[in-house]
């Protein structure tokens, strides 16, 4: 689809509210955001001397001392030394999933901040917790699930959050396994891991209490709570064949935290099995149906099925409700209830452009799939990232509480009454700021996470994307992009027909000029074995042959919020133009097979 015109409510939304909820690229928004910091300052302080006013009589100012001076000197040497820090506020920083942060969100973080809060407990953050149940349904909402029964909480970023997914998702598959061993033990029935496994917790429910279960039997069955090699035995005898484990399912262009993941549970790397990606970078449906009942015939159950709202590389979008369609026929078919998660943790914020004007930009696939986000068993989103607040700061989510229930094992319909203080019991990390949490919800309450707030943000930023590789297409011919849902732009500098290393060559040529200047600052990556349909379709563009290696790209992640200012945008997109005409004349100097030039 076209992007739409420049004179669109799309863009005058989004210029809009760029202009109003950030600093602005020339600190424009600065007078204003001072008088908040002071007077948040003077309230705090003003708070902090009348609480317990009676205690102690001290002078109306304490005496400056030499640590003071000290501090001071420090201080400014620290202020200057952050000076060289790389500049992420300017629209010239498209280097990485990094930009300015919104003004509510710089607020929110602060206030929060001079109090300290400790979301361990309601009693070590009596206020931050409840900032933080309110903040997860702002994001609950937002993601299509209903916010009266979501769970969630904050976490430091997205690797965390996938982590408590993959425990969730443990805890649920091995409840469920020691149910159906203890049973099948017990009665001599053979035992089908892969569909005792997936059975669900409604039909968990129903053993429990046919069969009279205890939580002692239970433990006795179960892997995490005794002894896994043993249990793994004892499977393997019940089921008539070796028992190998579970596997996860996840796209070839996951990211890395997946892997560290299948590490820490002592799956193993070969648990975690690749998902091919089709041309556009998207999870193959085909070969996700094959993997699964590949582990069907293996009598490998699924620990969880992954899906990506946003690719790191190039914001691709898996077919999220092509996906949970499957799912759904083989839940309805065969009672496999095989958990889905989606790691949102870039683009599980695109989904704020649903339901107004800003969806237009998106294409209809990508539409459909960020629509269906609300039907998966859990969430990785960071605000961090396209919710432009401060680091660090992810948040996991999941459906209902059955979903959310971890690590002790209690029956699952019974209400865990050490979670009332707090969730420290539910949560990998014992202290948790309370900062993120206000950031987020305080974004929530102002700019919103609707297509009248941050959806249009986020749809002037992919429709600079698309303006910028129109600019760069025209005027710079060697430029060959490839496709993306989002705001991330990929593209090679290749002439026709080439072979793949030449084109390898002249792109890493270019982005090393684009290293050396400080004009812009840009990323690069490469497509490998996972990517292999994304590079074949990309050297079909131009005739390229594949001469053997990975694709090396040049990446733009187009998120801050300066580009959806039309006149911003285009002055941005007639610098970048220059400077990669400079680039493309730098790369021309190529080498010889004789290392000549």
């Amino acid at each position: 689809m076209s992007p739409a015109s420049p004179d669109s409510p799309t863009e005058t939304r989004s210029t809009d509210v760029a202009q109003q909820h950030f600093p602005g690229a020339a600190s424009q928004n600065a007078p204003w955001l001072r008088d908040e910091m002071l007077a948040m300052l003077d309230h705090w302080v003003d708070w902090r001397r009348s609480r317990f006013s009676e205690d102690v009589d001290l002078p109306p100012e304490a005496p400056r001392a030499v640590g003071h001076h000290r501090l001071s000197a420090r201080l400014t040497a620290l202020r200057d030394a952050l000076t060289e820090e790389t500049p992420t506020f300017t629209p010239r920083y498209i280097a990485h999933m990094k930009s300015d942060l919104s003004l509510p969100a710089i607020l929110g973080w602060f206030a929060a901040l001079l109090h300290n809060p400790n979301n361990t407990s309601r009693e070590a953050s009596r206020v931050g917790s409840v900032i933080e149940t309110e903040a997860i349904a702002h994001l609950a909402t937002m993601l299509g699930y209903d916010a009266g029964v979501a769970q969630g909480h904050f976490t430091s970023g997205g690797t965390v959050a996938n982590f408590e997914a993959m425990w969730r998702a443990r805890y649920r598959l091995d409840h469920c396994l020691a149910l159906a061993l203890h049973i099948s033990e017990t009665t001599g029935d053979r035992l089908d891991p892969f569909a005792a496994a997936h059975m669900g917790w409604d039909r968990f429910r129903a053993l429990w209490q046919q069969h009279g279960v205890t939580e002692a039997e239970l433990k006795q069955s179960s892997a995490m709570a005794g002894n896994p090699p043993d249990i793994y035995r004892r499977i393997s005898r019940a089921s008539g064949q070796d028992y190998l484990g579970p596997v996860m399912l996840a796209p070839g262009n996951r990211h890395f935290s997946w892997d560290k993941g299948a590490n820490l549970l002592g799956l193993g790397r070969e648990a975690l099995w690749s998902v091919r990606l089709d041309a556009r970078g998207r999870m193959d449906l085909e070969d996700f149906e094959q993997k699964v009942l590949l582990a069907h015939g293996q009598g490998r159950p699924v620990l969880m099925t992954v899906a990506v709202a946003g690719t790191t590389e190039m914001s691709a979008i898996d077919p999220l409700d092509g996906l949970f369609d499957r799912l759904d026929v083989w839940q309805r078919q065969d009672g496999w209830h095989i958990w889905r998660h989606i790691d949102g943790a870039y683009g599980g914020f695109f989904r704020a452009m649903l339901g107004g004007d800003a969806e237009a930009v998106l294409t209809d696939d990508a539409r459909a799939a960020l629509a269906a986000m609300g039907r998966a068993d859990s969430i990785t989103i960071d605000p961090h990232k396209l919710g432009y607040i401060p680091y660090s700061c992810g948040a996991f989510l999941t459906s209902n509480a059955q979903t959310y229930a971890v690590s002790a094992f209690d029956a699952p319909y019974l209400t865990r009454q050490d979670l009332a203080a707090g969730k420290w019991a539910s949560t990998l990390e014992g202290s948790r700021s309370a900062s993120g949490a206000a950031a987020t919800w305080l974004t929530a309450e102002t700019l919103g996470f609707d297509p009248q707030g941050l959806g249009a943000i986020l749809a002037g930023t992919i429709e600079a994307r698309r303006a910028l590789e129109a600019a760069v297409t025209a005027a710079v011919p060697q430029a060959r992009f490839l496709p993306g849902d989002a705001n991330i732009a990929c593209f090679t500098l290749a002439e026709a027909g080439e072979p793949l290393s030449a084109t390898n060559a002249r792109t890493g040529a270019a982005f090393e000029f684009f290293q050396a200047s400080p004009a812009f600052a840009v990323s690069r990556t490469t497509l490998g074995k996972d990517g292999a349909a994304v590079k074949a379709a990309h050297l079909a563009t131009y005739g390229g042959q594949d001469d053997g290696g990975d694709l090396v790209v040049i990446r733009l992640v187009v998120m801050s919020p300066y580009w959806c200012e039309p006149a911003v945008r285009a002055e941005m997109t007639n610098l970048f133009v220059a400077e990669l005409s400079g680039a493309v004349q730098a790369s021309q100097v190529m080498p010889t097979e004789d290392g000549k030039r």
